[in-house]
Order: C-alpha cells, then sequence, then structure tokens
C-alpha cells in the first residue's frame, strides 16, 4: 500500500483534499444529525455521532474497495429498502428526540455516548447515497497506472474519512456547546433535533 501511495500523483491528491474540503463544508445528512445530536446530547455526544458516522463511512469505503458497493448500487431494490430503512430508524429518532425529557445534566455518560455513536453508524450505512457518492466520488481522482485500484480507493477513502471526522467533530463540539447551554434553560432543543432527524428522514425518502 505504501508503493501504492509513492506512485499516486501528488497533484492528484491535493486535488483530492481540495474538493474534500467542500464536501466537507456543504450541509449535508451526516453534517445535520451530528448537530442534532450535539443539539440534544451535549459535546460528548455532538463527538461521538461524528465518530459513529465515520465508522459507517469506513463501512462503506470497505465495501466500494471489495467492490461489494457497486453490487449494491446496481440493484434499485437494494438502494430502496437500505433508503426507507434508513428513514423509518430517522423517524424512531425524531419521535424519541421530540417525547425526551429535557436533561439538565451537562455530564453525559457512557451509554449516552456509545448511543450516539451507534446511532450516527445505523444513520451513515442506511444511507444509499453515501455508497452512490463514494462510487461517484473517489474514481474521480484514480489511475490505473498508479497501482492496484482498491488499494487506491483505500487511501483515499481514509484520507476523506479522517479529513470529515476532524470538520464534523468541530461541528458537533459546537452545536452540543451550544445545545448544552440552552437546555439548562429549557428542553427546545430536543425539538430541535426531532425537527431535524425528521426532516432528514422526508429528504432520505423524497429526494
Amino acid at each position: 500500500m505504501q508503493e501504492t501511495l509513492v506512485q499516486m500523483d501528488s497533484v492528484s491528491l491535493w486535488a483530492f483534499m481540495a474538493a474534500s474540503l467542500v464536501m466537507y463544508l456543504t450541509p449535508g445528512a451526516d453534517m445535520m444529525f451530528t448537530i442534532a445530536s450535539g443539539i440534544s446530547g451535549g459535546p460528548k455526544a455532538g463527538l461521538a455521532a461524528s465518530a459513529g458516522v465515520t465508522l459507517g463511512l469506513i463501512a462503506h469505503i470497505t465495501l466500494a474497495a471489495a467492490g461489494l458497493a457497486v453490487l449494491v448500487a446496481a440493484s434499485p431494490i437494494a438502494l430502496l429498502l437500505i433508503r426507507y430503512a434508513g428513514a423509518a430508524y430517522l423517524l424512531i429518532l425524531a419521535y424519541q428526540a421530540w417525547t425526551a425529557k429535557p436533561d439538565f445534566d451537562d455530564a453525559s455518560g457512557r451509554s449516552d455516548v456509545l448511543r450516539a455513536m451507534r446511532r450516527g453508524f445505523l444513520t451513515n450505512i442506511l444511507n444509499p447515497k453515501i455508497i452512490l457518492f463514494i462510487l461517484a466520488f473517489l474514481p474521480q481522482f484514480i489511475t490505473p497506472e498508479a497501482g492496484p485500484i482498491w488499494q487506491q480507493i483505500v487511501i483515499l477513502g481514509v484520507m476523506f474519512a479522517s479529513g470529515g471526522f476532524v470538520v464534523v467533530s468541530i461541528i458537533g463540539l459546537s452545536a452540543g456547546v451550544v445545545g448544552a447551554r440552552l437546555k439548562q434553560v429549557t428542553g427546545i432543543m430536543n425539538k430541535i433535533a426531532a425537527v431535524i432527524f425528521g426532516g432528514l428522514a422526508a429528504k432520505l425518502v423524497f429526494d
């Protein structure tokens, strides 16, 4: 893998990093989910949600490197089932956030952090658009003469996931700080999180 990295064009790698930065800063499902998690659960939940989203992205990248993502993307039924499963899960999260009682304790327990991470992972892994995005985005920066294609996918995927984790974590932590402050006064932040989750579910189904 190291040999492949040396053979990859440095110009292409810099172009990939620049394009990735644009993707990080473009509001999407992962960013909105992390913001909602931070708002409703505090900074630790925002960070954990970002970690879960990143793990889901790594899983998608692994599938792409193995060639399985191509098969899934080629099956309309599989994509439809994944899309509806993801939307249903987001609706469940929306209901839980809407009906949750305000928690005035800033300290997030281990179970809360693990739950936020699990939710982030499931939300990402159940989003078929991530599969299509990876298959459309990463190949643009791959050249056959640089080495095995799967190794290049892994290298670019790890770079993309690592950068995304840093950016989205900062956003999740910031949302968590704001949410934690406001939750000391009112439980409206849970309602906002519920609306965001519900909106993401609708977007997943109708977009």
